[in-house]
């Protein structure tokens, strides 16, 4: 069974960094997508930014696009999302989710598994 476990989050100010970390196991198949999510307070969860391991290539919402970045250390079947320059609309609980194809993007529905979330919260 695919199991993901986030970390990494925490309290920062506005103007701040943190490293998001992803930690996969259990994958039965090389062609999958590992993504971010995230989900502030009384709205739907967004997509952030994901990753796949067929070809590395990476996408990014536009919210985040020129602040963070994905990364993947296939050795220890992890992935990052370092998030700088957080804003307070950053704010909200993250999730990485990991879908069983070689292409995928940000849309939730995309994706099969999913981690129980870390906390990321940036303060003014």
């Amino acid at each position: 069974e695919v199991q993901l476990v986030e970390s990494g989050g925490g309290l920062v100010q506005a103007g701040g960094s943190l490293r998001l970390s992803c930690a996969a196991s259990g994958f039965t198949s090389d062609d999958y997508v590992i993504g971010w999510f995230r989900q502030a307070p009384g709205k739907e969860r967004e997509g952030v930014s994901c990753i796949s391991s067929s070809d590395g290539s990476t996408y990014y919402a536009d919210s985040v696009k020129g602040r963070f970045t994905i990364s993947s250390d296939n050795a220890k079947n992890t992935v990052y999302l370092q998030m700088n320059s957080l804003k307070p609309e950053d704010t909200a609980a993250y999730y990485c989710a990991a879908a069983r194809k070689v292409v995928a993007g940000l849309g939730l529905h995309e994706y099969d598994y999913w981690g129980q979330g870390t906390q990321v919260t940036v303060s003014s």
